[in-house]
């Protein structure tokens, strides 16, 4: 394949990566409702019944590290991510743009790092059957692998990130690398939040 084809190819997996990403998000989100519920309800049948359902709060702390790994690949994705930009927005174009692939960089590293010792906690959790102190006694390698994968799919995220923004920056197309990789604007937020602000008097008005 040509390189000419490949920011196409790599644009659809980005883009198929945002849509897997946001699905997992709102999953996550679920989960976190759920474990609300789940408090709601245990905190007034112990109340008012005299009974509690048990592992709430451990279910909960759960689902709380799965699901923010889980959204770490979409907050990246939205650049969501916080960044100290006072020098950043009087820099050159070109140094930003740098900048902002050394940023994805950086953050990939990171990730792989802190990927690899949590994959080895999960898999000490594995080989020794580790179980929570818990009454659910819970294999403590069933949350830890949850949580690893969400953690792997942001180290993938990032890869097809970093490749697409080394793409740009090496053909020049600084507008891509910006926009995959660049500190938003306050331009870029206030549009967003207008039309967010849009939709919800669309939904309102409907």
């Amino acid at each position: 394949m040509s390189s000419s084809n490949r920011p196409g190819l790599l644009g659809r997996l980005l883009r198929r990566a945002e849509s897997l990403s946001r699905g997992a998000v709102w999953f996550g989100g679920a989960l976190t409702l759920a474990c609300v519920f789940l408090i709601c309800f245990d905190v007034l049948a112990r109340k008012f019944f005299g009974f509690t359902t048990g592992g709430a709060d451990e279910l909960s702390g759960y689902v709380f590290a799965i699901s923010t790994s889980w959204a770490l690949a979409f907050v990246v994705l939205q650049r969501a991510n916080v960044r100290v930009d006072v020098l950043y927005q009087h820099l050159p174009v070109r140094l930003s743009a740098i900048l902002d692939w050394l940023s994805l960089v950086a953050l990939g590293v990171f990730m792989v790092f802190l990927t690899y010792h949590a994959s080895s906690v999960a898999q000490t959790s594995w080989i020794r059957h580790a179980a929570a102190n818990t009454p659910l006694a819970t294999p403590l390698w069933v949350p830890q692998g949850l949580w690893v994968l969400g953690l792997l799919w942001m180290c993938v995220v990032l890869a097809l990130m970093l490749i697409r923004a080394s793409v740009a920056l090496v053909t020049g197309d600084l507008a891509t690398v910006r926009a995959l990789c660049g500190v938003r604007s306050a331009e870029e937020e206030a549009e967003e939040e207008a039309i967010a602000g849009e939709r919800m008097v669309r939904g309102e008005a409907a």
